[in-house]
This record gives C-alpha cells, structure tokens and sequence, in this order.
C-alpha cells in the first residue's frame, strides 16, 4: 500500500486498483458514513464517480475502500498547459452541467444545510434572521449539487472521460448557489481571472444573470463563517457586507 496524499485530517493510499481515504479521529464514524452514502447515491445517477468498495470503521480512524482512477486533475492540466487552460475551463463547466442535470431524492436538501449553518455563525442575530429569510425566498430546486466543486476534484482519464472525486458536500437543491460555492473555491485559490470566466460560463450554462447569480453570494458566503479563520474569513464578510448593503 503506497501513501500518494496527505492533508491534515486525512491520507490517502493507493492499494492496487484502489485509493483508501483514510480519517483522522476528528471525524466521527457517522461523518463518514454519511460522506460513503452520498457518494453511493450520487453514483446511482450514473455520472462517473469512483464506485465504493467498503468501509472500514475503526477506533485508530475511519476510512472508504473505492476506485482508484488513473488521470490527472483539470487543475493540474491547467497548471501543466496554460495555453488550453479556457478550453479545460469550459470542459470543468460541462461537466458540472452534467451533474447538475441530475436528481436524487434523498441527497439532503442544500437550502436547509445553508439556513443550519448560517444560523451557526457569529453574525449578529438581525443578519442571521434577514439572511435565511432570503434563503427561503430563493428557487427551491432539486437538482444534484457538489457542494465543492473546483478543478481539483475531476480527473481526466487518458482517453478523456472526466470523473468526479469527493462527494462529501453533495445535496441536492439551486444549482446555482453551487456555482457560487465554485465561483468563490477559484478566487480563494488566486485564480481571479479564471473566477470571472467561470462565473460567465456557468451563467450561460444555467441560463441566469449575474445578478441573479450575486443574489446568492451573501447566502453562501455566510454559511462558510463556521469554518472559515483569518483571510478566508476576511474574504468571506467582504461578499456579506457588500452584497448585502
């Protein structure tokens, strides 16, 4: 068994013709589970997702047993080929069109997880009440949603066929504010100009306006404060306070 990745509260190993993603104790076993159901349910709509193979709970940390798929990242593409990097840009679109045509029913509804981790944060009581009140007066859909979407997370095999890691935040619910969430992964990634084409396709590609679209920065900016520290956190107040007034 062969480590090839680590972050901080996991690591990931290659066994073969499958990727162990490991957990540290910090997640709890119901965590995981939960993160190996969406993925299972997200699978059963036939996009191109690693298949699970096991899970494997343990005291020492918790760990899913899937696909190990063979490719590189659209983001290291991009960093690779910055020459094809609006070509790759536009295929990174299509394939979130591509889940974004899809529904599952019993994915959790991302309106609710929206209005339960505002209502977490340290805004002040008003803010809190006046953003979640506009949650609920945004379009309910039931369209599958990423919940973190970047380039990172698809892998391009060597014939081309795109598949699509980490389905943790998946629910289902406004495509839209999921394009918001991937709007603002590329500008904390630095990658501001490559944003602002994003925003741009994904728009078109969703047939809504930029103004539509901005209606739902404050929303999803806001639910990120429970998590966010220091510069994401400064960055994350700057779109409430400006798109809220």
């Amino acid at each position: 068994m062969e480590k090839i990745f680590e972050r901080h509260d996991k690591i990931f190993y290659r066994d073969g013709d499958k990727l162990i993603k490991k957990f540290d104790q910090s997640y709890s076993k119901s965590d995981v589970l939960n993160e190996a159901l969406n993925q299972a349910r997200v699978a059963e709509t036939g996009l191109n997702i690693p298949r699970i193979h096991d899970v494997e709970l343990s005291d020492g940390g918790a760990a899913i047993v899937m696909d190990f798929v063979v490719g590189d990242t659209v983001e290291s593409l991009m960093k690779k080929y910055p020459e094809k990097k609006e070509e790759l840009l536009r295929l990174f679109v299509d394939v979130q069109r591509q889940i974004h045509q899809k529904r599952h029913l019993l994915l959790t509804k991302f309106a609710d997880k929206l209005k339960m981790k505002i209502m977490q944060s340290d805004l002040s009581a008003s803010t809190r009440y006046d953003l979640s009140m506009r949650v609920d007066g945004m379009p309910r859909h039931t369209h599958v949603c990423h919940g973190d979407y970047n380039p990172s997370n698809v892998i391009l095999t060597k014939d081309g066929t795109p598949f699509i890691l980490d389905w943790s935040h998946a629910s289902q619910g406004n495509a839209t504010a999921d394009g918001v969430k991937s709007y603002f992964l590329l500008r904390l990634s630095g990658e501001n100009e490559l944003a602002e084409q994003y925003m741009a396709l994904i728009c078109r590609s969703l047939e809504v306006d930029e103004v539509y679209f901005r209606r739902w920065m404050p929303l999803v900016a806001a639910a990120q404060l429970i998590k966010a520290t220091g510069a994401q956190r400064k960055f994350f107040m700057e779109w409430i306070e400006e798109e809220n007034g």
